[in-house]
């Protein structure tokens, strides 16, 4: 009797055991259903709103995939504990077997790795890939794809986990965000995490540095890797984002207590200036009357690492700051500083006179010998490392204390670092023994080290402590990309910028120079374009404009990069650019120092044409047909206020171009080109563009006479690829093949206005060399002219 008793609750405990634990498995919300197979497979993603099921069926869709000793492993089988809301997914032939915790919300799915054994036949999970039937809108960046009417979404949890499918042994990846790609058929959602509880080799930096030993974080493994699933309106998608990032208690940067990506700041355009405590109050003026939100000092520290400020600008340092900081917030400005994200200065601590432990290194070796400190030929064991010299810059080794730069490696045993300079950067020479270390530091042609991770995150401690100290609240992740020098990869570089968030005790508005998926939360807005390379229509242009459908993708603000205003700088070129801002109401950052808004005598009207174009775009004065026309780099505009609100936007009508090609003519006869022009408007001084076209050649000696009766000249040469430019004034501006500008030519007399109507233009040259190249014209006025904001 008692035989058979047990023998049923043996019985009934198995039978309820086995109904706990289900082989197939659907996860649901009111807006989408997950259906995963017995094999791990997804099997079905189906919209609440419609039934639609989006699962694209040309390819493969695990659940979540194995890395184990560098292959990828499908799942083989996958049960469903219901009573404690796990998944078990093995994988067959390596015994592993991945532990899943699942939490279903009224808005997302939680999934989270809980646990992964054994461990050492880990290298990395990735969730997914999951392939949809959705491409209209592929947001790389955050993990969402989207059409008109739905969006789903992968949004990863935690800095472990990263946007993307394994990349590289490292975890990095130079791509805008790969948590969304695209395909022909489909677009995929896909994340991963890697197990970093191990000493692993890499070739960091993207495969800059070869064969880097990395050193294991203890505990660091895939276990903790965490996403949202989730699917809602297309309409709703960035409120959801907001939903889930609450719920999960992700980074949520505000600006006055309010979301920064719903704040007013959003999208606003910014100042960058060199300049000192004593140049304070000049300078808020001139950011207060452009209507900009922050003043960034684009470089006031003496070394980075721990960020000591110059005391030629900033007399009394951290002090000097923070008065600036605290005249910035009195007149209703943000104060922002520029560095190089992990970057380390050579005459930093961490640097000299006595070299910190932490620094970065790409590989090592030993000594073969002792060497006293005055030794200029050093034998190690191996020339590995030492003799890469791509990305070698400074050429320096740590021996203990003591750093070392070395001008070659002997090719051949015995291998010797040669014609040392010892005691490198201030630091001690001193004698070594056979067997110590030969560790070579990473560098940057910035003429900069960097710390490993144990380092990079005290670094991001003492970022912190700074802007706490001083109330700084505005900072770009310039070169973020060198938190790859501590072999993490990407993980390097969503770990520092959340070490800085975390330890911040204010309000601070961050950029980048990388879009990565952790730090979307973190981001503020995101600046490419630099202004270094042209004029203001040179410089980067395309790939400015280019950027703006991976921000329209991924929900960041538009921005348009860097300009810089110069002592040269004209209106006509300030406002080609607002146009374009104007149009794909695009921010920016306005670079412009104390000497060049002191020298140019137009400074006043280029800060006010800055303050009434971002006022018009910011309050969304411009219609969707103006926008069209302003983003057109072709078009060219000017805005004049007429009162509050309320601006007219004129519209320059540009001739046809006009060409002038060198022909040999019989002797005594004339060899200018004679041109028709025809304008609709009246009484406005000639304005034209005039480029030389070709590969190489000049001219000089330019004349043009208009209407037979007066005459342009400008006696001044011109190579391949110069132009220059009239505005209507006796100042024309030059610039050179590169599109920068390179000086002035001043006309005798003011161009003539014309009257609306046909109009003769003779036009000649000098070609002093065999090579002609050609000779383009275009002429310009302002035409049509439009209401902008209230009518």
């Amino acid at each position: 009797m008692i035989y058979r008793v047990i023998s049923r609750l043996l019985f009934l405990t198995f039978v309820l055991s086995v109904s706990q634990l289900q082989a197939q498995v659907t996860f649901s919300t009111k807006e989408l259903s997950l259906l995963v197979s017995a094999k791990g497979q997804v099997e079905q993603i189906t919209l609440g709103t419609n039934g639609k099921n989006i699962l694209a069926r040309d390819t493969t869709a695990p659940f979540i995939t194995l890395i184990s000793n560098r292959k990828r492993y499908m799942p083989t089988s996958l049960q469903y504990n219901k009573t404690a809301n796990t998944l078990t997914v093995k994988f067959q032939p390596v015994g592993v077997a991945v532990q899943i915790k699942v939490i279903q919300k009224p808005t997302h799915f939680v999934f989270e790795v809980i646990k992964a054994e054994p461990e050492n036949a880990v290298d990395a999970v990735v969730w997914g890939p999951i392939p949809t039937t959705i491409t209209e809108t592929v947001g790389e960046v955050i993990g969402v794809v989207r059409d008109t009417e739905t969006s789903i979404g992968m949004f990863v949890l935690n800095t472990k986990t990263l946007g993307g499918d394994l990349p590289n042994s490292e975890g990095s990846t130079w791509a805008r965000g790969v948590a969304a790609k695209s395909y022909p058929a489909y677009s995929s959602l896909q994340a991963y995490s890697i197990n970093r509880n191990r000493t692993r080799n890499v070739d960091a930096w993207g495969g800059e540095f070869k064969n880097m030993s990395v050193a294991p974080i203890k505990g660091e493994t895939v276990v903790g890797s965490k996403i949202a699933f989730f699917a809602c309106t297309a309409s709703a998608t960035l409120d959801r984002l907001e939903t889930i990032s609450i719920a999960e208690k992700l980074p949520y940067p505000t600006y006055k207590k309010t979301w920064f990506k719903k704040s007013s700041l959003f999208g606003k355009s910014y100042l960058i200036s060199s300049f000192g405590e004593k140049d304070m109050d000049e300078m808020i003026g001139y950011t207060k009357r452009a209507g900009l939100y922050s003043l960034y000092h684009e470089g006031p520290f003496m070394s980075w690492g721990h960020y000591i400020f110059d005391s030629t600008s900033f007399p009394k340092g951290k002090e000097s700051i923070k008065n600036c900081v605290q005249k910035a917030h009195a007149a209703g400005l943000l104060f922002g500083v520029h560095t190089l994200t992990n970057f380390i200065n050579t005459n930093d601590p961490y640097i000299t006179p006595v070299p910190d432990e932490r620094l970065s290194m790409t590989g090592a070796s030993i000594l073969m010998a002792n060497i006293d400190a005055q030794q200029k030929e050093i034998e190690v064991a191996s020339p590995e490392y030492f003799n890469q010299e791509r990305n070698n810059n400074l050429h320096t080794v740590k021996i203990g204390k003591e750093l070392i730069r070395y001008k070659s490696v002997s090719s051949t045993r015995p291998y010797k670092l040669l014609d040392c300079q010892r005691g490198a950067f201030g630091t001690a020479a001193s004698s070594h023994a056979n067997g110590d270390v030969v560790g070579k530091l990473m560098d940057h042609a910035y003429q900069v080290f960097f710390p490993n991770f144990d380092l990079q995150r005290e670094i991001a401690k003492n970022l912190a402590g700074i802007f706490n100290e001083t109330g700084i609240d505005h900072f770009d992740l310039d070169g973020h990309e060198g938190c790859l020098a501590s072999g993490q990869g990407d993980y390097g570089l969503e770990v520092f910028a959340k070490d800085v968030y975390d330890n911040l005790d204010h309000e601070v508005i961050f950029g980048t120079s990388n879009s990565k998926t952790y730090y979307w939360n973190i981001g503020s807005y995101y600046n490419w374009g630099e202004p270094w390379y042209g004029g203001f229509k040179e410089s980067m242009q395309q790939y400015r404009i280019d950027n703006q459908g991976l921000f329209s993708r991924n929900y960041m603000p538009h921005m348009l990069g860097w300009y810089l205003l110069a002592e040269h700088t004209t209106l006509p070129e300030m406002e080609w650019m607002l146009a374009r801002a104007a149009g794909y109401n695009a921010g920016f950052a306005m670079v412009a120092r104390p000497n060049a808004l002191r020298k140019n005598p137009l400074t006043p009207q280029l800060l006010d044409a800055i303050r009434e174009w971002e006022t018009a775009r910011t309050t969304n004065a411009f219609t969707a047909s103006q926008q069209e026309l302003l983003k057109n780099p072709a078009n060219e505009f000017h805005l004049e206020k007429l009162g509050e609100g309320k601006w007219n936007l004129y519209q320059y009508a540009l001739s046809p171009l006009f060409v002038r090609e060198k022909f040999e003519r019989q002797p005594g006869e004339p060899t200018h080109t004679t041109w028709k022009y025809s304008r609709e408007e009246t009484g406005q001084p000639l304005q034209f563009r005039l480029v030389v076209a070709g590969k190489s050649g000049t001219v000089n000696n330019i004349r043009m006479q208009i209407d037979n009766y007066t005459e342009i000249k400008l006696s001044l040469e011109l190579k391949a690829g110069e132009s220059l430019v009239c505005d209507g004034t006796k100042e024309v501006r030059l610039y050179g093949a590169d599109g920068k500008p390179k000086g002035f030519y001043q006309l005798k007399d003011m161009p003539p206005a014309l009257d609306k109507g046909d109009h003769t233009i003779i036009f000649d040259c000098n070609y002093p060399e065999a090579e002609a190249p050609k000779v383009e014209v275009q002429f310009r006025s302002l035409g049509k002219v439009e209401r902008v904001g209230s009518l």
